[in-house]
């Protein structure tokens, strides 16, 4: 593999020396970009565009045209291991993910299979290893997938849901069923991520995206518990270093000190934690990544400069943060209001790192 010529967001997230600190953003390749928006037209439609290995690469290498970032980050969505467990995945205009066949008993989870990924998710793993080609080491590359907890609500739910009735309600009456689910879903999460590790991602993310819905109770016995498993199960380095691996659980901010404990070398944190307090609170075990409020970036430039100022003198000095958003980007920002938080964060946080 070509030497990677811009390592610093992978030393950030192992707490070792960088010069600045660097800076990715969650869904950067999306529809805040008009290239990327031309693309997606193109390709007719979002599940055609995911498994579209070429124009997977595209998109995925769009914003790094435009902006500095630190990372590369696979297009791709979370919801291809349950698509790949037979589950019919759809998306329609305006109303999200919807599974086709989603699980609603003891059978349906028995009838799931653990997916190959280099046969029944063959077009991420080719994605990935055209994109470590196309970068040809200008940066990183990150592979993801969604946590156990995640996945299995959207299929028990059949989609996205506002009060999570069905998923809740299989946790609360069956928690041997829910157990048994969540199993296989960490055992199937940890073999995609491994692959992605194996055709070239150099981090891996798993997003935690609905974990804050549960109690803390619920989230350490059905959420937090299969990240770790997760996090236990996935190789530990490859080309000759190690692969960091971070979580990001929204609304997880109550839960920092169990999330250092669940073998991650890193935690994503939303925009309503506040990263100095955190910082205090997971000391040297892990890195912290985040977290301006992703609405900031309707701000106008000059506010958004001072919001990444207020964000890294947060932190403070020394290593450990890598500068994101603390959710995803939102698909009506002007890219150069993007372009302004990035320019702020290269032109501020070298003085949180001198020695």
């Amino acid at each position: 593999m070509t030497e990677l010529k811009n390592d610093s967001f992978l030393r950030a997230l192992l707490r070792q020396p960088v010069e600045r600190t660097p800076v990715w953003m969650m869904r950067q390749a999306g529809r805040y970009l008009p290239e990327y928006r031309k693309v997606r037209e193109e390709a007719g439609s979002f599940i055609k565009l995911c498994t579209n290995p070429e124009l997977a690469c595209e998109v995925t290498l769009q914003p790094l045209r435009r902006f500095a970032f630190d990372a590369a980050i696979l297009f791709s969505d979370i919801l291809t291991v349950p698509d790949a467990m037979g589950l019919g995945l759809s998306f329609s205009e305006g109303e999200g993910p919807q599974f086709a066949r989603p699980v609603a008993s003891a059978a349906d989870i028995h009838r799931l299979g653990i997916p190959d990924p280099e046969t029944d998710l063959r077009y991420v793993m080719d994605a990935v290893r055209l994109i470590r080609r196309e970068l040809n080491g200008r940066v990183p590359l990150i592979g993801f997938s969604g946590s156990p907890w995640t996945l299995a609500t959207y299929m028990v739910e059949g989609g996205g849901s506002k009060t999570f009735r069905k998923v809740k309600a299989l946790m609360y009456d069956e928690p041997a069923l829910m157990h048994r689910l969540l199993e296989k879903l960490a055992e199937a999460v940890a073999a995609y991520l491994n692959a992605q590790i194996a055709a070239g991602a150099q981090a891996v993310m798993v997003f935690d995206t609905w974990g804050g819905m549960l109690t803390t109770e619920d989230y350490q016995a059905f959420s937090l518990h299969y990240a770790s498993r997760v996090a236990e199960l996935l190789k530990t380095d490859a080309e000759g270093r190690k692969v960091p691996k971070i979580l990001f659980t929204k609304g997880g901010g109550l839960w920092l000190e169990a999330m250092t404990e669940a073998g991650f070398d890193a935690l994503g944190l939303d925009w309503q934690t506040d990263i100095g307090r955190a910082r205090a609170c997971v000391g040297d075990k892990v890195a912290l990544q985040g977290n301006m409020d992703p609405v900031a970036l309707y701000a106008k430039p000059e506010v958004i400069t001072e919001k990444v100022r207020t964000i890294l003198e947060q932190y403070g000095s020394g290593p450990g943060h890598v500068f994101n958003l603390g959710h995803g980007i939102l698909p009506d920002i002007d890219p150069e209001h993007v372009g302004a938080m990035v320019d702020a964060v290269h032109r501020f946080s070298p003085a949180y790192h001198q020695s």
